[in-house]
């Protein structure tokens, strides 16, 4: 892949650079919950206006269906992303309308503009070839050159990640340079011992990954709600928790391979529970209760590992040389649910090994929970297409921005 260093080197001032940047961030509203990808994007599109580029910085944000919808407008993130540049950054309310038209038509050197929610077409997530391909001849039109540094998307098949540097000269952002590092770090030449912390709701999110790193990690953590899947297909009782019943025979199957392999599987041993599940809103106290991982009453939910799990955990993470974390422990967003995340996160602050955390809702409690971002080794923004890059597949986005 080119970098932007080259096309700065090449001469970019003047020149439209259209910047497929990642700012689908969590609104309340209008309101911006957690800014981290903007910031994590912004230098890029700093390095670029610096040089005199004309910035165009297209995203999508959330899942509207391929027409206008306001509730995922992406303003609320211009207007931040202006904010951590410290510049004015103009607005186009459309993607490739009039709007766009004119709002890149009057950019200045230096100057920075973005369009409004790539999905607000439908041409973008397209599975017809010929639709994107047309989408993506729009966008292009509006541009000289791409840069592709929306890592959280690089996964997807859509037309401004896809299709849209087939059209254009293209180079990659200093984070997706950073994002495919790292993630060498994982696969390639890994240091031991290789640590992997995985939670979330569902162990089918997880199986791919689980899969390929029964082959290169030597442990494995399992927490979140997928750990009731493992915990059933051990044959214990888990109550009203979380569980994918169907996933039990590729559950199994994984746990007889991994003690065949020689790697240390490890299942909470005990869990917080409570009859029904918290109010997120509220934060009202939810009086858990602490079982052991073998002993959940029927009319009970697992909500987080318990106390001798999250002192297990930190002592499987004490003496890591490379640890890869994605995923929350337990539902970390309430109060009395936080601490499994918060053992796991201060386990990996605490580590000297190289540490990553795995983007999505990882990258999301770092942040709730208070914790330094400096204090990791990196901190990705793309969850799912980190999980697919260590899964082994060929990611769309990457694989364009080799051509």
């Amino acid at each position: 892949m080119k970098t932007i260093d080259e096309l700065i080197q090449d001469g970019v001032e003047g020149k439209r650079v259209f910047v497929r940047a990642d700012l689908n961030v969590p609104l309340d509203g209008t309101t911006i919950t957690d800014d981290g990808r903007i910031r994590a994007v912004a230098p890029t599109i700093a390095k670029l206006a610096a040089a005199g580029a004309k910035v165009i910085v297209a995203s999508h944000l959330g899942r509207p269906k391929g027409a206008p919808d306001p509730q995922f407008s992406l303003a609320p993130a211009a207007t931040r992303l202006g904010e951590i540049l410290g510049k004015n950054v103009s607005f186009a309310a459309d993607t490739v309308g009039d709007s766009a038209k004119a709002t890149v038509a009057a950019l200045a050197d230096a100057e920075v503009a973005v369009l409004e929610n790539l999905r607000f077409n439908a041409g973008e997530t397209s599975k017809d070839d010929a639709e994107r391909a047309a989408f993506a001849g729009r966008l292009a039109a509006l541009a000289d050159v791409y840069v592709g540094d929306g890592f959280g998307a690089v996964h997807r098949k859509h037309a401004s990640v896809f299709d849209l540097p087939k059209q254009l000269p293209h180079y990659a952002g200093d984070l997706i340079a950073t994002e495919v590092g790292v993630l060498k770090k994982l696969t390639e030449d890994v240091k031991r011992p290789y640590v992997v912390a995985l939670g979330g709701a569902k162990v089918s999110d997880k199986l791919a990954v689980i899969d390929e790193l029964l082959g290169k990690a030597d442990r494995l953590l399992i927490g979140g709600g997928m750990a009731y899947t493992f915990l059933k297909a051990k044959g214990y009782e888990v109550g009203i928790s979380l569980l994918q019943e169907d996933q039990i025979p590729a559950v199994t199957e994984y746990m007889e391979r991994a003690e065949k392999n020689g790697v240390d599987l490890v299942l909470p041993v005990d869990v917080l529970v409570a009859p029904e599940f918290p109010d997120l809103k509220t934060k009202a106290p939810a009086n858990p209760t602490t079982v052991d991982a073998d002993a959940i009453p029927a009319d009970q939910e697992g909500l987080d590992i318990g106390p001798r799990t999250r002192e297990l955990y930190a002592s499987k993470l004490a003496d890591a040389a490379t640890v890869f974390w994605n995923g929350p422990m337990g539902v970390f967003e309430h109060p009395d649910y936080a601490e499994g995340t918060k053992a796991v996160t201060q386990a990996l602050v605490a580590s000297d090994g190289f540490t990553v955390v795995g983007g999505g809702d990882s990258a999301a409690a770092v942040r709730t929970l208070g914790f330094d971002e400096n204090a990791f080794g990196h901190i990705s923004t793309g969850g799912g297409a980190s999980l697919e890059y260590l899964e082994g597949k060929t990611l769309p986005g990457l694989a364009a921005l080799e051509d």
